[in-house]
């Protein structure tokens, strides 16, 4: 905070803290640790004596608001230099000024004395007709008409011309009055409503956007993913918007607000002179200002709230339990360019890979079978990956047939359905040929969903977010915002699971608390150039990492059998004294102790409490060295998909299945029941009580029991309910109608997130449309 001065910085300070719910010294001391280049996953994990123990969500935040409020300061600071420099600057100009607590209401402020291009009320001024107006204030018995008969020139032809001059004046002051401009802004988020209208001859065209070509609702009400299908509609030129008060009395209403800002008015000839004047200023500006600083306003709201449903789905996916170090069998499934297989170690590394043909026009089920059974007993297979492509139930039908023919003394791998949304992306990226630089790229694809089996952190870091296919909207929102937020979702996923710093790839080394896609490239090198680490000091070797970066990456870094047992867990290496003097209270060998909760039961933390280390991170200590390297991330389950049932026309109302939810939205989520069509739980049908948020209840990557409800086969809609009741909407509540497809189903080969068009999300089978369907029944 060295660029505010004190009083700056304690105001932002105390603003922050009432938002994250702390105190002003926390947030001082958070924001001096971030201004001196600390990381969010460093401070969070590290530092919780310093910050009195923000996570990091609250770091986040106060990261963001952060940045904003410093610049509204600056922007602040701006706006008084210029306005005082203009010799205007009063006592109440600068309190209102110093008041103003969001860049909205500072740039109200500043909207009277902003340079400007020649306005018409510039004009009137120079032309001499703003005496006129001031007459006609100050006199309200004279009849106007007659006070300009007294301002017409050469300049103002008649009378009329002098009272349009007046006018314009007046409509200038009221549409610079800050206050006026607040009350109706309250005003309009209170009661406006906004309204789609379809554009004459665009019914085909917008077909995807029927119920929107005559849509009205609460603009203070509007859901997300509405104003963003709107908002898109209005793009594509299919609707236009207005946002405006209700049409009977909501425009009578801020006439009067605007009559408001002149004062007490009669029923004069000069007061009915201002309150025309106030209406028409009205109807004519000020209405318009309010649509656009709505839209905005709008805008803005859909976009938060869609990149944060984007950031919550994405960490939950990246966070999803990881099967293991176990050797695995990767399988891309296609129908007539054959399936192709790769097999990777319990490292992930590649050792052999095979394309095989059991489906039309070849037909080689034989042929395939004897593959498959030769790689499973060549290579002590233990996992089989199913990417949930096309031809992915035939495929996993044709695994299960070859389990079946294994020897009884061999035990059969476990077969689990991955999804692959986002692996052709991966496939043919520039990581993936450094990587793999002879291999096919079909064949990269077919490693990737192996990998991304054994543990979905380190293979989907890989592949960028938004080709995941867990977003709403993805390519609509803000491309900086969402950038950035996404960033800050893996990086917290990443250095809250940790990384093995022998085995991980560059791409997710990336995401380390410090590091970098140089820093990481650097480590890659000097663990291919020296062999592996032995120890985290050792990193101190490799070339441009200096000690604030060691600082920052060492506790996230995991080093198994090394020379320093402590290098295998999260105890930052600047505590290690602290760790040391716990073991010889315990008076057994640290490798003895670690991961033994017994031997640590009768000490107390308070015992190792010094000048440099609190009570916070002692515990830590001791909980690390209970349990060290333990992974966040919950158990490896999966769902098992019903026999027979492979295809949308194989359900049937009322079946009960088990499914993995693939996505989670506003409206309810997607879950993959195994026909390549993911079926949609609305949030009425979540749960047998009413539930205001999805995420309540399911979470990405979550197994859960469902009973299919509707099945529409032409419009590849799969209507499902979690409740107990087998779908019976609740009292007040609708039923879900089934849903359209779900993100990236039905988009050519394989469904693998967006194509390369600039919207892949918008055509049929895709998210977008899903979106669409699901809103219909909201």
């Amino acid at each position: 905070m060295a660029a505010q001065d004190t009083a700056t910085a304690d105001r932002i300070a105390r603003t922050i803290a009432a938002e994250i719910n702390a105190a002003p010294a926390q947030v001082r001391a958070a924001a001096e640790l971030l201004d001196g280049g600390a990381t969010v996953p460093f401070v969070a994990r590290y530092r919780k004596e310093v910050t009195g123990g923000l996570d990091d969500t609250q770091l986040r935040t106060l990261s963001d608001r952060l940045a904003y409020l410093r610049e509204m300061e600056a922007r602040r600071a701006a706006i008084l230099g210029s306005i005082t420099e203009q010799g205007k600057l009063t006592e109440d100009l600068a309190r209102a000024i110093a008041g103003a607590e969001t860049k909205a209401a500072l740039e109200d402020i500043y909207l009277p004395f902003k340079p400007k291009r020649r306005t018409k009320a510039m004009i009137a001024r120079e032309n001499g007709l703003e005496p006129l107006l001031r007459a006609i204030q100050d006199d309200r018995a004279a009849d106007p008409a007659a006070l300009a008969a007294g301002h017409v020139t050469e300049a103002v032809a008649d009378a009329k011309a002098a009272l349009d001059g007046a006018r314009d004046i007046l409509v200038e002051e009221l549409s610079e009055n800050a206050a006026l401009l607040g009350n109706l802004r309250d005003f309009m988020r209170r009661e406006a409503f906004i309204a789609a209208k379809l554009v004459a001859g665009k019914e085909e065209a917008g077909a995807k956007f029927s119920d929107y070509f005559d849509h009205r609702e609460k603009w203070a009400d509007i859901p997300a993913h509405r104003a963003l299908a709107i908002l898109r509609a209005a793009k594509e030129e299919i609707v236009t918007i207005d946002i405006s008060p209700e049409p009977e009395t909501g425009a009578q209403r801020a006439e009067g607000i605007v009559t408001q800002a002149l004062g007490p008015l009669g029923d004069q000839p000069g007061d009915r002179w201002l309150r025309g004047v106030a209406g028409w200023c009205w109807r004519v500006r000020l209405s318009n200002t309010m649509y656009i600083d709505l839209l905005t306003e709008l805008r803005k709201r859909a976009h938060d709230e869609a990149i944060r449903v984007f950031g919550r789905n994405l960490k939950d996916l990246l966070l999803a339990a990881p099967a293991g170090p176990r050797a695995t069998i990767g399988l891309d499934p296609g129908i007539r360019t054959g399936v192709k297989v790769a097999v990777v170690d319990a490292t992930g590394k590649l050792l052999d890979t095979a394309t095989i043909y059991p489906f039309q026009p070849k037909n080689d089920l034989r042929g395939a079978e004897a593959t498959l059974l030769a790689l499973i007993a060549r290579h002590g297979v233990e996992l089989i990956a199913i990417g949930n492509g096309t031809a992915s139930r035939e495929t996993e039908r044709l695994v299960g047939d070859v389990l079946k023919r294994l020897p009884k003394e061999v035990k059969a791998p476990t077969r689990v359905v991955v999804s692959e949304a986002g692996a052709s992306v991966y496939s043919a990226s520039e990581q993936a040929a450094k990587e793999f630089p002879g291999l096919d790229v079909s064949l990269r694809g077919a490693v990737s969903i192996a990998r991304r089996l054994q543990d979905p952190l380190a293979e989907l870091v890989k592949v960028p977010p938004e080709s995941i296919g867990v977003g709403q909207y993805q390519h609509d929102v803000d491309q900086r915002q969402l950038a950035k937020t996404l960033e800050a979702v893996v990086e917290d996923a990443v250095n809250a699971v940790g990384v093995d710093l022998n085995t991980a790839s560059a791409p997710l080394l990336a995401h380390v608390a410090g590091l970098g896609p140089s820093l990481a490239q650097n480590i890659v090198a000097h663990r291919d150039a020296s062999g592996a680490f032995r120890s985290r000091a050792a990193l101190k070797k490799v070339a441009g990492l200096g000690p604030r970066a060691f600082e920052q990456c060492a506790g996230f870094l995991r080093i198994r059998d090394g020379d320093e047992p402590l290098d295998a867990s999260s105890v930052h290496p600047e505590a290690y004294g602290v760790a040391r003097r716990i073991v010889a209270a315990c008076g057994r060998d640290i490798r003895a102790i670690m991961g033994d909760g017994r031997a640590l039961k009768g000490l107390r933390a308070e015992q190792f409490v010094d000048a440099h280390f609190g009570l916070p991170t002692v515990r830590d200590i001791l909980a690390e060295l209970e349990k060290p390297g333990r992974d966040p991330r919950p158990s490896f389950v999966t769902a098992s998909f019903a026999e027979g049932v492979e295809d949308i026309r194989d359900l049937r109302p009322g079946m009960s299945l088990e499914g993995t939810v693939t996505n989670v939205a506003a409206f309810g989520a997607f879950v993959d029941i195994g026909v390549h069509q993911d079926g949609l739980v609305h949030i009425s049908q979540l749960a047998d009580r009413f539930v205001k948020d999805p995420n309540e209840v399911v979470k990405v990557g979550d197994v859960v029991k469902v009973r299919v409800t509707e099945v529409d086969v032409a419009r590849k809609r799969i209507g499902l309910t979690m409740r107990k009741d087998g779908g019976a909407p609740a009292a007040g509540e609708r039923s879900a109608r089934g849903p359209a497809p779900s993100p990236g189903k039905g988009q050519g080969k394989g469904g693998r997130g967006p194509k390369p068009a600039p919207r892949g999300d918008q055509g049929p089978g895709s998210f977008g449309a899903a979106l669409m369907d699901a809103m219909r029944r909201k």
